[in-house]
């Protein structure tokens, strides 16, 4: 059985043919952007947009691990939800998968249009952009950032990869913040929900402290935090995030 989906703004001439069906998706050729066990993704384009197509499918065959609940469902779920949510991110195009026995996952694939003009954090890093030395614009963003995981956090959903390579920023202008790739961002319950929390901005310091100073990422805390001064609740979650990953690289 085979389930699909295409937005209505992309039905119609050449896109609506290239994406038309779980068939011809995976039958699409482009570039192809990384490769892992469970898929690819591939970079295309077409009628004049570029896309991101991800690939997804099972190559084991223990019949547990087809019951497990395909990342294509998170990645598409968590999507709608950042947009609902006020968070920017990638639109959707289509997506859909393909079942045996109405219930074994046996592949699927998600079509997102590309974020023009942008770049994810991890390049900036990578390549010393001149930009990270620039304190408003590192301030910009540091509060967009903030403001999103706090929007993640009140609704007590965390990201589970919220890493810097996941996050877009625009190349030019005033920078925009956009999430990227969360197949498995989920929601918590209290105590597990403040673990993951700590995790989420762990995650995000563990790159940040080596390009940005003290000040910027602790000023990117207090935005988290919506406080303009440290009580002892604060300082002991600082410390938290500090040593997160002590001992585990």
């Amino acid at each position: 059985m085979r389930t699909w989906y295409i937005h209505p703004d992309y039905r119609e001439e050449e896109t609506g043919e290239a994406f038309s069906s779980l068939h011809s998706v995976f039958t699409l050729e482009g570039d192809e952007v990384s490769r892992g066990v469970l898929g690819t993704v591939v970079r295309a384009q077409i009628a004049g947009g570029v896309f991101y197509i991800k690939r997804y499918f099972f190559i084991s065959k223990r019949l547990r691990r087809r019951f497990v609940r395909p990342r294509l469902f998170g990645e598409i779920e968590n999507l709608q939800r950042f947009r609902s949510w006020g968070i920017p991110t990638a639109d959707i195009v289509a997506y859909g998968c393909e079942r045996r026995w109405l219930f074994l996952f046996r592949r699927g694939a998600l079509v997102t249009k590309e974020i023009p003009d942008t770049m994810d954090l991890t390049e900036l890093a990578e390549t010393d952009d001149p930009r990270l030395k620039n304190p408003e614009w590192v301030d910009a963003v540091s509060k967009q950032l903030a403001g999103i995981a706090r929007i993640m956090h009140e609704r007590r959903f965390a990201h589970e990869d919220f890493k810097w390579r996941n996050i877009l920023v625009t190349k030019s202008g005033d920078p925009k913040v956009f999430l990227i790739d969360c197949p498995c961002g989920t929601f918590w319950i209290p105590p597990f929900l403040t673990r993951r929390k700590i995790k989420d901005i762990a995650c995000l310091d563990k790159v940040a402290k080596k390009v940005l100073s003290r000040t910027q990422r602790l000023r990117f805390f207090m935005d988290y935090a919506a406080v303009t001064r440290l009580n002892k609740k604060n300082k002991r979650t600082v410390r938290r995030i500090l040593h997160f990953f002590d001992g585990r690289e």
